[in-house]
């Protein structure tokens, strides 16, 4: 661990990818009859993840069903997978950003 911001964000990044799977998930099982369209409380996620714990998946809730019981919304999961794909472009910049100010850090060790 680099530190506790570097930490924050990898536990982010790997809700982030959690979330991908299961939106890719949705999206797969978008025709399949019963079907129920899965997520991650997002935010008390987090907190579990700054905690330790594992994320656990809910049914997303408010969605109509088609008649033979699913309930994915193609506007939605692609809505997510955009929304996602940007906040692991912002993590993984920040990431980015603080291993940049190590390796300067060090480079510019060397030359004292």
């Amino acid at each position: 661990m680099l530190d506790p911001t570097t930490s924050n964000l990898e536990r982010y990044m790997d809700l982030l990818s959690a979330r991908q799977k299961l939106v890719a998930s949705n999206i797969a099982n978008a025709d399949t009859p019963g079907y129920k369209t899965q997520d991650i409380d997002f935010q008390f996620e987090f907190t579990s993840l700054v905690n330790g714990q594992q994320p656990q998946t809910v049914q997303a809730d408010g969605l109509p069903e088609k008649p033979d019981g699913n309930n994915v919304s193609m506007d939605r999961e692609a809505r997510m997978l955009a929304e996602n794909a940007m906040r692991f472009n912002v993590a993984s910049t920040l990431v980015r950003g603080q291993l940049k100010q190590i390796r300067d850090a060090i480079e510019e060790g060397k030359s004292a």
